[in-house]
Formats: structure tokens, C-alpha cells, sequence
């Protein structure tokens, strides 16, 4: 039960990965538009903040392929598409995101910056799961 081939935990993985991400970056577009002034600055911090996540999350898409493209058996559970560190650090990352949003300790204008960022790097990283489930023969 709930035992999918090892392809389509690529798919899931790319799905879950595109929904954060587009979800993280409308959280950052919003609070763009939320802003009196937005600046070039501001925009370049964007982008610093997408290669710096975009970077690492490349790597963790490719380091997820192989491991799930080595799996021995044919099916696997849905949830593997993660391993148990991955799944620690996606509740550890929503949980700090949610808590910094709305405990006002930081500013619009990092929310804006650095969800924009992070949200256009999570949904690379989908992608990049979709691109390996293409590429990947059934």
C-alpha cells in the first residue's frame, strides 16, 4: 500500500518541491508589493539569496536522484522520495520561516528579499526533480 516505482518519487519530490517554492515566493512577492520603494538593491539581494539556496538545493536534488534511482527494489513507499535528515530539515525550515514571519522580528523588506530568493530557489530545485523524472526510463 502506498508503494509507487522509484520514478514517481522523483515526480512527488518535484511537486512538493514546485508548491513550496511557489508558495514561499508569493509570501516574498507580496511583501514586495507591500513596500513603499523597491529597489535595485533590493532586487540584487533577491538574487544573491536564490544562487546561495539555488546552489545548495541543486545539489540536494541531484545527491536525492541517485539516492533514489539505487534503491534495489522496484517500489518503494511515496514518502522516500526524502530521507529522514531532509524531512527534519523541511520542518525545521517551515517551522523557522512561519515563527520569523509573523513574530515581527525582522522587517518586510527581508521578508520580501528573502523569500523571493528562497522561494525562486525551492522551485528551481522542483523543476530539476521534474527534469530528472523525464530523463529517468520507466
Amino acid at each position: 500500500m502506498f508503494h509507487v516505482k522509484k520514478r514517481t518519487l522523483l515526480a512527488t519530490a518535484g511537486c512538493v518541491w514546485l508548491i513550496a517554492g511557489f508558495n514561499v515566493a508569493r509570501l516574498g512577492i507580496l511583501s514586495y508589493l507591500g513596500l513603499h520603494q523597491i529597489t535595485a538593491i533590493n532586487i540584487l539581494l533577491s538574487a544573491v539569496v536564490f544562487c546561495a539556496f539555488g546552489f545548495m538545493f541543486f545539489k540536494m536534488a541531484l545527491k536525492h536522484t541517485r539516492r533514489i534511482r539505487n534503491y534495489s527494489e522496484i517500489y518503494r513507499p511515496i514518502w522516500y522520495f526524502f530521507d529522514l535528515k531532509s524531512y527534519i530539515i523541511m520542518a525545521v525550515m517551515m517551522s523557522g520561516g512561519i515563527w520569523l514571519r509573523y513574530s515581527g522580528l525582522v522587517p518586510d523588506i527581508f521578508i520580501a528579499v528573502f523569500y523571493t530568493g528562497l522561494g525562486c530557489a525551492l522551485t528551481l530545485a522542483g523543476i530539476l526533480f521534474w527534469i530528472m523524472f523525464i530523463r529517468t526510463p520507466s
